[in-house]
């Protein structure tokens, strides 16, 4: 039986071939949509970067910025991206689409997403119903945490379009929805990531904030949509922004295309289980672990084979 290494060296006349001439003496480049600069998600792809090689130094990975969840799955399915970070729910939605250049599958469950709703502390909002009226950031467009956002108001009552109570939504990326609260141009805005994360973190110790708990929403949220949904705590010292919060959690999983081959995947699954405590993003530190325990469960998102296989080799 052909080693590892001596079938992907083996794979160079293949689609998803080594790259010949790009510079890294032969070897195989992957490129990994991460997502916003500031963000959990791209610090974890650079992590995900290095790690990789230690493992199996065949391999080059690239870990590129992008909008967000949507945007990598869009990169997914157009080849311009070997492995992508996506929330659940977003995952979801491109595994039900009709056209099967959207299917995923999953390497693993990483990380929990916290959804969070900020305001300046002196803001009349305390509720997500009280941005009836108002104009609020809903993430960048391509983002997962657009997707949950809309879904959050939806659910909420609150609509862009005529039957329900008007909300301006505005598609900001994270940092310029941060400086826009800031400047007073919007009235809230909605994140998806680790806690604290540090962007909010450095705009708290500038102006006070808070967040709206969304916990009363999640019955609503899982009727109309699915269980990807989940009830997390916002710690109290996150943003030393009053008490604890209760939000909805999204899972963040690795994903590929169906047909990226199996040991690539497999060195990209085992790098996820024994290289764990060197993929926690520096933002997360203390409040995130990645568990090789939860890697596979997905919520519905099916293993790729070459994971399935390695789950299976690494815990029976």
């Amino acid at each position: 039986m052909l080693t590892r290494r001596a079938l992907l060296t083996a794979m160079g006349t293949g689609a998803l071939g080594w790259a010949a001439g790009c510079g890294t003496g032969g070897a195989r480049e992957l490129t990994v949509a991460a997502g916003e600069p500031g963000g959990f998600y791209l610090e974890f792809a650079q992590l995900l970067a290095r790690e990789i090689p230690a493992r199996e130094s065949s391999l080059r990975v690239r870990a590129l910025a992008t909008e967000g969840s949507r945007d990598n799955l869009r990169l997914l399915s157009e080849g311009r991206a070997d492995l992508a970070l996506t929330l659940v729910d977003s995952a979801q939605v491109a595994n039900g689409h009709p056209d099967r250049r959207s299917a995923v599958r999953a390497v693993g469950r990483v990380y929990e997403n916290y959804l969070q709703l900020v305001v300046l502390e002196q803001s009349p909002i305390h509720t997500v119903a009280d941005l009836a009226g108002r104009t609020v950031s809903a993430g960048a467009a391509g983002s997962g945490a657009e997707l949950t956002a809309r879904r959050v108001m939806q659910v909420a009552g609150l609509h862009t379009e005529p039957g329900g109570q008007p909300v301006t939504v505005r598609n900001h990326p994270f940092v310029a929805a941060i400086a826009a609260l800031e400047a007073g141009q919007i009235d809230a805005l909605f994140w998806s990531g680790g806690v604290p994360t540090p962007a909010l973190a450095a705009l708290a110790k500038r102006r006070r904030i808070r967040l709206l708990p969304m916990n009363e929403l999640l019955p609503a949220l899982r009727r109309a949509y699915n269980t990807a949904y989940e009830l997390v705590s916002v710690p109290a010292d996150s943003y030393d922004a009053g008490g604890e919060v209760v939000t909805v959690g999204v899972a963040n999983l690795v994903v590929c295309r169906p047909e990226l081959d199996a040991e690539i995947v497999d060195v990209v699954t085992r790098t996820l289980v024994t290289h764990a405590a060197r993929l926690v993003p520096e933002q997360a530190l203390g409040t995130q672990f990645l568990d090789p325990r939860s890697l596979i469960v997905t919520s519905g998102i099916p293993l790729h084979p070459g994971a399935m296989a390695a789950y299976r080799s690494l815990h029976g």
